[in-house]
């Protein structure tokens, strides 16, 4: 059985690619997605020799062997896993995070930082106002991050700037900022 502690978030499926089981995945350890060399498998798989992603489903650590991937860019990768052979069964695995076992990463990724797509599904708890919302998405077509975060069924933007932050609950999957008055309002 696989245990919580023996892994590290390495990123989140996106969405499937194509109908033969294909799925999108991004890298949000930002370590792994700058490295100029494919880092799925060149700094990841190979050089560790451990061919598996891990997902949470049911409570569960489920292993996934990799059986292709091709890179379309240093943080995104198509992956083909072994057993997903339609867009339906990709589906099964869509925004679901990506997790590596430990022993299997060298000390320079583990202990990497975080790209703004790993705050994806954190709730966004500012010191004054509290909950602000859910993060959904981040936009990075402008000269600013912004967060796309869900308040009350619509979406409002909040930009990603790492002075805003105070702290970052990973288990609970929550990021504390102090945001400027006015700002979500």
């Amino acid at each position: 059985m696989i245990h919580r502690e023996e892994l590290v978030q390495i990123g989140q499926f996106r969405k499937p690619h194509g109908t033969k089981g294909e799925i999108t995945f991004s890298f949000t350890n930002s370590v792994i997605a700058g490295l100029t060399r494919n880092p799925l498998i060149d700094d990841l798989l190979s050089i560790n020799e451990c061919p598996f992603l891990i997902c949470e489903i049911d409570g569960i650590f489920v292993p996934f062997r990799i059986e292709n991937y091709r890179s379309i860019s240093e943080s995104t990768a198509y992956v083909q896993l072994k057993n997903m052979d339609s867009d339906q069964k990709a589906r099964e695995l869509t925004q679901k995070k990506v997790f590596f076992p430990t022993k299997y990463i060298n000390k320079e990724i583990e202990n990497g930082l975080f790209t703004w797509d790993h705050f994806i599904g954190f709730t966004l708890m500012d010191e004054q106002l509290g909950k602000i919302g859910r993060i959904v998405d981040v936009d990075e077509t402008t000269i600013n991050t912004l967060f796309i975060v869900e308040k009350d069924n619509e979406e409002i933007l909040v930009p990603a700037v790492e002075a805003f932050i105070i702290s970052i609950d990973e288990s609970g999957e929550e990021l504390f900022v102090t945001l400027p008055e006015g700002l979500v309002e």
